[in-house]
């Protein structure tokens, strides 16, 4: 039992599930504790050691199910009594004997025998050289030539198993071999599954807000992208109008909120003047506890009509929060947190077009965006600050990068991205926003006016 433990834990380990010496430990001290034979007790008492949140989760089951239901280890040396056992440790030891020193072909050889660690390490390298943009193509081509080697390999090893069965004759050995080239195959497949499934952490926190169809016909109802130049500047004006209403509201609320707890001794010190009558009641002043918030903004294109009423209202409201910072980008990132610094908020908008400093005619690049964000601006993130993304999630089919948006999301309170394309468009084409979401706290649609105020008002208030 203890070595089936350990092995477990190794594999977990490989595969990037960490669990620590005294996990492992603490895991073979309470299956003494309980009826290991029964499944439920015993992945129950696995899951409380390895599975330290609710995003390791989806990862510990595909784990669990690879090596205890699909691989099903040998405990206790049960399998060698299973009928044609002995066939299938006859073929593995001819593949062995013909193998050709490939560590590939070794590593789908020890899979094959139910020891998976080999082939978890080759794909674990595998995903991490496709995290690592490529200096000459802005491609994860290495990945992908990469999985196709591992691919073929399955296949030639599946090929050799079948000419080798095809030559054992024997009528009576018919149904062994039936039963153990289903057996080879089963496995093989769980191989490809491991190769072709994205191990996608679960998210069950997400916060996912849906469109409402309405039937106003308002300026609050159209659509950024379909604005014209009149509207832009009537939009302007109720962004204002609203802007003031939202700081009258949030100064009101702060006030009363945040007046704070008693002040005895200045209450008691004051009433000396009044022959020791409390007429005054003074309040100790709470510091503000303000949020910090940090945006990046797609600019290409049409979902530029939608980021730049987004920083629009968040700058007119930037005495709300601790404080705002603002990045830009199509295929390179920007800091524009000056340009709104310097200008008022309607020029430093236009000017964020003209002089952030990127490529305006590049193709959008969400990964390589991230990459650099994760080069030079991951200490602006902390647990005080709300990420918000705007964009729509197409990276023309270069690498997303995803596993950068999740390191992200661990040093922030929390991330939310808001689309400007509609919902049944987001998994489309070139889209990656069913990875990206995967990492946020909170998605929804912001289309037009009303959403947007929807959300700062939730944001704000």
């Amino acid at each position: 039992m203890v070595n089936l433990i350990l092995q477990f834990v190794a594999l977990c380990r490989t595969s990037e599930l960490k669990v620590s010496t005294s996990e492992a430990l603490d895991c073979i001290a309470m299956l003494q504790l309980v009826n290991p034979t029964d499944e439920s007790q015993f992945r129950a008492v696995l899951n409380t050691n390895f599975v330290k949140t609710r995003r390791d989760q989806s990862h510990f089951d595909q784990l669990y199910s690879l090596y205890f239901h699909n691989l099903k280890p040998d405990v206790g040396h049960l399998e060698n009594r299973e009928p044609g056992s002995d066939l299938y440790q006859e073929v593995l030891e001819n593949l062995r004997d013909t193998e050709t020193g490939n560590e590939l072909e070794q590593a789908i050889l020890e899979f094959l025998s139910g020891n998976p660690l080999l082939l978890l390490e080759k794909l674990q390298k595998l995903r991490a050289s496709e995290q690592i943009p490529s200096q000459v193509l802005k491609s994860n081509l290495g990945g992908l030539s990469g999985r196709l080697e591992i691919m073929l390999q399955i296949n030639q090893t599946r090929n050799r198993i079948t000419r080798f069965m095809e030559g054992q004759g024997g009528a009576g050995r018919t149904g062994s071999r039936k039963q153990i080239m289903d057996n080879f195959n089963r496995r093989l497949d769980v191989g490809l599954n491991l190769l072709t499934e994205e191990n996608k952490p679960e998210n069950k926190g997400l916060k996912q807000v849906k469109s409402e169809v309405q039937q106003g016909k308002g300026i609050g109802e159209k659509f950024f992208s379909s604005l014209s130049k009149s509207e832009v500047e009537e939009m302007r004006q109720v962004i204002k109008q609203l802007v003031r209403k939202l700081n009258d509201i949030v100064t009101r609320r702060w006030a009363m909120k945040n007046r704070g707890v008693l002040d005895i001794k200045k209450t008691l010190r004051r009433a000396g003047r009044y022959h020791g009558i409390p007429i005054e009641v003074i309040y100790k002043k709470r510091p503000p506890r303000k949020g910090r918030i940090v945006t990046i903004c797609d600019i290409s294109g049409s979902v530029w009509s939608a980021a730049r009423f987004m920083l629009n209202m968040l700058f007119s409201l930037q005495d709300c929060f601790a404080k705002v910072k603002s990045f830009v980008f199509i295929s390179e990132l920007a800091e524009v947190t000056s340009i709104f610094e310097k200008y008022d908020i309607n020029e430093a908008v236009e000017k964020v077009m003209t002089e952030a400093g990127i490529q305006y005619e590049a193709l959008t690049d969400y990964g390589e965006t991230f990459v650099r964000f994760k080069k030079s601006h991951m200490d602006v993130l902390n647990k005080k600050t709300t990420l918000i993304i705007v964009g729509d999630g197409r990276s023309n089919h270069f690498n997303p990068q995803d596993q950068i948006l999740g390191e992200m999301r661990d040093r922030c309170r929390r991330v939310v991205w808001l689309n400007p394309e509609p919902e049944r468009f987001w998994n489309s084409g070139d889209s990656e926003m069913n990875l990206y979401k995967a990492y946020c706290h909170e998605v929804r649609p912001c289309r037009n006016l009303n959403q947007l105020t929807e959300f700062i008002q939730e944001l704000v208030l």
